[in-house]
């Protein structure tokens, strides 16, 4: 590992260049692959090796060309959002900042108030002034009508506190209801080899509104890796074990059975991925990044080298025989 105090954190590698994609109907260009930082909470995927080695893994994404990272406030209750602004304090004018409200009891809360006073929270740990993309985080199960929240969203933005607003975890229905209100400008919904729910119906009625398509976990939570073995156990503070709460369902990819043959699929990918000269983890993205009207993809990491190796991931080429052959293995 590089060590940070030798080098000052503002101070950049040579920036690569990737591809690109716009970000809703009138906003910045941004990279392909951007920098997810849940696992930067330290919460839900066991706790962080330190700060400065999950700064590391960021400042490594926009040196390889991610122009964007992606937060919420749930993520370590603030603690990711806190990372974040330090990673990007002396990087702003490269790197784009998404973050998330979320309902109550987990979040802020969804009425006006509360996502007024849930941005200018985000804003403060992030140290910053505006945020680049803000989004409702999941659906409001509490009576709030969503278009009342909606409302809320539409005048952050109009206030300058956010350039473009969006929502994750939502179906075409509510997306609906909100663009009732006001421009929808993304959608964040979970996309991969595993879950591909959205690829059919909602991703080409999405592409005709304009509405940016980003992909989390297009690695299916690491399962795309292919790093898993099957026999795999995750620890009591890993999600991903169904154990972290007791009022969770386990998580479907990681069910005993799916888990094991899932991870099988993930070693045919692999094969896949040998003969091409890439790695398991970066053909899984590139399909994210191909497939429908996906716009970008969310890769996260807290080691240096993956995130370097995660921005690469969507300038790979994939023509109409590999991506049938992938098919072949997934549906």
């Amino acid at each position: 590992m590089a060590n940070l105090a030798s080098r000052p954190l503002g101070e950049p590698d040579r920036v690569e260049r990737v591809k690109t994609r716009r970000l809703g109907p009138d906003g910045p260009e941004i990279s392909v692959v951007g920098f997810g930082a849940w696992e930067a909470g330290g919460d839900a995927w066991g706790p962080n090796e330190s700060e400065e080695r999950v700064i590391e893994a960021m400042h490594a994404g926009l040196d390889a060309g991610m122009n964007w990272i992606d937060t919420a406030e749930v993520y370590g209750g603030g603690v990711s959002e806190r990372i974040v602004g330090r990673a990007v304090a002396d990087r702003r004018d490269r790197a784009l900042v998404f973050t998330k409200v979320a309902p109550a009891s987990e979040g802020t809360g969804f009425r006006p108030t509360e996502v007024a006073s849930a941005i200018r929270a985000s804003l403060q740990r992030l140290g910053l002034d505006h945020l680049d993309l803000y989004q409702l985080h999941w659906p409001d199960d509490t009576g709030i009508p969503v278009e009342e929240t909606w409302g809320a969203m539409v005048a952050v933005r109009d206030e300058g506190l956010a350039r473009h607003v969006g929502v994750s975890n939502f179906d075409q229905s509510l997306i609906e209801r909100c663009e009732s209100v006001g421009r929808v400008d993304s959608l964040q919904n979970e996309l991969s080899l595993l879950l591909q729910g959205d690829r059919e119906k909602l991703l080409p009625w999405l592409a005709e509104r304009g509405i940016t398509y980003l992909a989390y976990s297009p690695m299916a939570a690491g399962i795309l890796t292919g790093a898993m073995r099957a026999d795999r156990v995750f620890p009591d503070d890993d999600w991903r074990s169904g154990r972290r709460d007791p009022d969770e369902e386990h998580p479907e990819l990681f069910r005993p059975g799916a888990f094991e043959a899932n991870v099988a699929k993930a070693d045919r990918l692999g094969g896949i991925a040998t003969r091409l000269g890439t790695t398991t983890a970066s053909l899984a993205l590139a399909w994210v990044a191909a497939v429908g009207a996906t716009t970008a993809a969310i890769a996260g990491s807290r080691d240096p080298e993956h995130a370097r190796s995660n921005a690469g991931a969507g300038d790979l080429e994939l023509d109409a025989e590999v991506l049938a052959e992938i098919d072949s293995i997934f549906t």
